[in-house]
């Protein structure tokens, strides 16, 4: 048989149970609680938050959601809040992302349009797109439904880990139509190439499976489906593309677009649709798993559950209801991603292309330079994932020969600076996770002989110099993030050498830091200082700062913040430059990255070079300004609005951020396993560890006014430490913070001297 002959059957016989209204009842788990309700996902969908918007599961394969018409930067999760336009509901999306991908593999449901002549050039979405109001829109984790003003078509979505479930009800009068657009996605209009190739198949008259393939930001990225619907295709109009095998294929490099027609009878159309990364067969195979029957509340229910369990890892108590909105809703936005990347067999394409099978499941969207941050160390508390994180991170070096910066799709994107898959898969082995110590070491223990993007001249020069590579600073500080990561291993294995070796290599970050003007600058190759500096300044793409300047950067030195106080002469001339960045003009020049908001002075929250900043004070004995920074942020920069997030959701790093000062701590330093405190906004909060432990939290007299730490306590015995380590919060326990209103000026300064980045 030919090969796509012999594909179809195959498919066929695996979904001969999925096709029949047969089947038992799909029973949804029960659940205890609906943490959902607390879960608004519109919030961050305004703005520049770029949240998704559908209905998903836990770090799932599938995000079924709408794309609005328009695009741009604010459309890179396919919606916007501000947009009132749907082209049809894509398969996949990401969330919070500063760059566009996915949102491919669209299903519009329609009535009559005049439709497009065959191949017409224009955008086919042009002449079939509905508006929508705001009104007829319910949104929840699970669940997605909208009417489309256009055609009065009701539209309802759910979904399991690797399939969409789509529920059509159209007007009894109506057509019933269904547009699958395969040249459509999120970035498909905007400067990367788009569409490569496509192809769409009527399998039988209720089944349909095909491709696409794309050149975007993940430049080799092709996803496959099969879908089924509840009624038989009637009619089928070819929107764009050639058709082969009597017109039941259609293929497209620029993307297949067709209109396939059905019966209204009255009753809801429905479709199935499996995904996967690997081939059709997989997707068939994805589909029998997950979905076997048309129970579409049951399908729903079970997402439902799913999600309740999911955010069941903190049970959050607060006087304030939209602080528990804004907690459970951050806590939603950190298990979008990463997300699930292989098969129900287990099979997944690899980084080098090609198809390999794991004993456990593999994931994909690693926003790295963002999560590494809080993300990873947050799910080391609560995620029971933690180890397929990290080991997944490991089998993509041994696939492309190196460390992944920011992976997508089977994709290296190499997005921004850092190597901070290092001190993520760092940090999960040394918390104790299940991760090959020798796979580790021999994955990160050459990574001073790597050449990329400035690596080759620290080894050569000790620095990168700021004419010859861009983004020159930016790139140094976080390297020597990851250095001091592969030195803590190192040293922790008992390579004493190599520990020393990447030890020195962590002090790099000195090389950029001027004493004269107190700032981290431009240092040229013949070693002078970049001349005309101005720590204000900011030329997005271009300077020695990423989405930043020299106001935001000199703090990034979070494994080492002692080592920078003396890089300042001590505490004193330290705290005054800290006290000025939150004091100085917002005043930005015209061309700097839009990134760069949330300002407080130079301070800028939205973006996260700055996150770890307010968390400083501590260091030098003077923790009630962490407290009274992180409240500010907290009430000016988080609201229960679609407009609610300052900057990028950036794959749950703004929402982590936000779910550890809930809690009264952070990571400042994310691979040794200290949170520093800082004001706790939870009046009680119970965490159920991943270790089957739980940690209790409680602020008594907590409020906006009782902000200030006065005293803490541990399992009852008094603390006196401004922070709490990763191995006491896991052996359970309660943590006890007394909140007053005005700062306790002795509170943490007796042991200010304490060595708080390496303990």
């Amino acid at each position: 048989m030919p090969r796509n002959i012999k594909s179809s059957f195959y498919i066929l016989l695996l979904l001969a149970p999925v096709i029949s209204f047969l089947g038992c009842k799909q029973q949804p788990t029960p659940s205890a609680a609906n943490y959902i309700d607390f879960v608004d996902p519109l919030i961050g969908s305004g703005g520049h938050g770029h949240v998704f918007v559908g209905a998903s599961v836990p770090h799932g394969m599938v995000q079924v959601g709408p794309n609005n018409l328009s695009k741009g930067w604010d459309w890179c999760s396919g919606y916007h809040d501000s947009d009132s336009t749907i082209i049809g509901f894509a398969q996949t999306h990401l969330s919070g992302t500063g760059i566009a991908d996915l949102g491919d593999l669209l299903f519009m449901p329609t009535g009559n349009f005049k439709a497009p002549k065959e191949n017409d050039t224009a955008r086919s979405a042009n002449s079939y797109v509905s508006t929508f109001n705001k009104k007829n829109q319910k949104v929840s984790p699970s669940y997605y439904s909208v009417k489309l003003n256009r055609y009065n078509i009701n539209v309802e979505l759910t979904a399991t880990e690797r399939c969409s479930f789509q529920k059509y009800s159209y007007p009894k009068d109506s057509a019933s139509n269904v547009v699958i657009n395969l040249a459509e996605s999120v970035q498909s209009l905007m400067a990367r190439k788009g569409t490569t190739a496509s192809s769409l198949t009527i399998l039988n008259d209720t089944t349909i499976a095909g491709f696409r393939s794309s050149d975007e930001w993940a430049k080799d990225h092709k996803v496959y489906f099969v879908s089924v619907f509840s009624k038989p295709i009637v009619k089928q109009r070819l929107l764009k593309g050639k058709t082969l095998d009597a017109g039941k294929t259609a293929n497209s490099a620029e993307g297949v677009v067709s209109l396939l027609s059905f019966e209204n009878d009255g009753k809801p159309l429905m479709v199935k649709t499996g995904i996967s990364y690997t081939s059709q067969e997989a997707a068939a195979l994805n589909l029998k798993s997950e979905i076997g029957n048309w129970d579409f509340e049951a399908v729903k229910a079970e997402a439902t559950n799913r999600w309740n369990a999911s955010l069941a890892s903190f049970n959050f108590k607060s006087k304030d209801s939209l602080t528990k909105v804004k907690f459970y809703t951050a806590l939603y936005h950190t298990q979008i991603s990463p997300s699930l990347f292989s098969d129900a067999d287990g099979k997944y394409r690899g980084a080098d292309g090609k198809i390999y099978t794991s004993n456990t499941n593999t994931y994909s969207v690693f926003s790295l330079w963002d999560t590494y941050r809080a993300v990873h160390p947050l799910y080391t508390l609560t995620d029971t994932a933690v180890a397929s994180y990290a080991n997944t991170l490991l089998q993509i070096n041994s696939q492309q020969k190196r460390m992944p910066v920011w992976h997508l799709a089977g994709n290296e994107t190499d997005c921004m600076v850092g190597v901070h898959s290092i001190p993520v898969v760092i940090d999960a082995y040394l918390k104790g996770f299940n991760i090959d110590k020798e796979k580790l070491w021999n994955a990160v223990k050459d990574f001073d002989k790597y050449d990329q993007n400035g690596l080759k001249a620290i080894r050569e020069r000790g620095y990168i110099p700021a004419d010859e590579e861009v983004w020159s600073v930016a790139k140094g500080l976080e390297y020597a993030i990851d250095y001091n990561a592969i030195s803590k291993l190192a040293k922790h294995l008992g390579y004493q050498a190599e520990a020393e070796k990447y030890a020195k290599l962590a002090k790099s970050y000195q090389q950029y830091f001027d004493k004269q003007t107190g700032f981290m600058r431009g240092k040229l190759a013949n070693g002078k200082w970049r001349s005309n500096f101005n720590p204000y300044h900011s030329i997005h793409l271009e300077d020695d700062y990423v989405e930043g300047n020299a106001w935001q950067y000199t703090w990034l030195v979070p494994q080492d913040v002692e080592g920078l106080i003396n890089l300042f002469g001590g505490k004193a001339p330290f705290t005054k430059k800290l006290d000025s960045l939150f004091t100085v003009s917002s005043a930005l020049n015209e061309g700097a990255s839009i990134d760069i908001t949330g300002m407080i002075g130079q301070f800028a929250h939205g973006n996260e070079p700055s996150h770890h900043i307010s968390y400083l004070y501590p260091f030098v004995g003077q923790q009630w300004k962490t407290a009274e920074k992180v409240r500010q942020v907290c009430n000016q920069f988080y609201k229960a609005t679609p407009n609610g997030l300052i900057g990028n959701e950036d794959c749950g790093q703004m929402s982590a951020w936000y779910i550890f000062s809930a809690l009264g701590f952070y990571p400042v330093n994310p691979v040794n396993g200290v949170f520093v405190f800082g004001s706790p906004l939870a009046d009680e909060v119970e965490i159920n560890l991943n270790n089957g432990k739980k940690f209790k939290i409680t602020a008594p007299y907590n409020s906006n006014q009782n902000k200030f730490i006065q005293s803490v306590k541990l399992n009852g015995k008094a603390y006196t430490k401004t922070f709490i380590t990763y191995q006491q919060i896991m052996d359970g326990g309660e943590l006890e913070y007394i909140m007053g209103s005005k700062p306790n000026y002795n509170y943490g300064k007796e042991k200010a001297d304490w060595p708080v980045s390496n303990p």
